[in-house]
């Protein structure tokens, strides 16, 4: 439904994560290699980052990733040391706006949903950001607290097993994510480490997260857990 992309590291430019690699974001919001749902990634994108002063900051638009000439000329001045980064294929029915556009944020973390979820299995609540399943679910976890994610993945899942529940979320100094139902790569470089969606290049140090597991990126380290029901 979504291509997402987390980076936690030295201070990198957001064209250098989301525009420059050649199979990046910006080529997945019109043809990504791995994706099992949906064809296009064209119904809007947001990046987010946190500034020197551990602030999350967002630029999210409904408009397809490849159309806006303002973000590509200003990204490349843009530096973050913690970036989470998506292009949207919306579900049939969701509203096509800005605000229901990953990454969706508290204040404190920026998180993105890549797959689809009944809103029926998610409580009511006014702190979403959209109607859409991504906000309310991403409002669920926020409440529940980042610490328990694996918890509360595990029990939407259960109220709807038909449900893709791929989150990437970051704090400034933390990276985590979860795969159940869709893909997820992780690259370990020198000056940092990428979660993605797919890989955004063929570099061969791309490593494949098993599916229904929790990812957690501390320091450049990266620890995966199995998430409960999973095989």
């Amino acid at each position: 439904m979504c291509r997402h992309l987390g980076w936690l590291g030295e201070s990198a430019s957001l064209a250098s994560l989301t525009l420059d690699p050649p199979s990046g974001l910006l080529v997945q919001s019109y043809a990504p290699r791995r994706q099992k749902h949906g064809l296009l990634n064209a119904d809007g994108w947001g990046v987010g980052f946190f500034d020197d002063l551990s602030q999350p900051r967002r630029w999210r638009s409904a408009a397809p990733l490849w159309g806006d000439a303002s973000f590509a000329s200003v990204s490349p001045a843009l530096r973050s040391s913690c970036v989470v980064a998506a292009v949207r294929s919306a579900s049939v029915g969701m509203p096509i706006e800005p605000s229901a556009c990953a990454p969706f944020t508290d204040g404190r973390w920026l998180l993105s949903h890549n797959g689809i979820v009944d809103r029926g299995v998610l409580p009511l609540t006014s702190a979403a950001e959209s109607t859409v399943d991504s906000a309310i679910l991403a409002a669920m976890i926020f409440e529940r607290g980042l610490d328990n994610l694996g918890d509360t993945i595990v029990e939407v899942a259960a109220a709807d097993p038909g449900a893709r529940l791929n989150i990437l979320a970051a704090n400034g100094s933390r990276l985590l994510a979860t795969t159940w139902g869709d893909t997820l790569s992780v690259l370990e470089r020198a000056d940092g480490v990428v979660l993605a969606s797919e890989p955004y290049d063929d570099h061969p140090d791309w490593r494949d997260i098993p599916d229904r597991h929790l990812v957690e990126v501390t320091e450049q380290r990266v620890t995966l857990t199995p998430l409960r029901g999973s095989s």
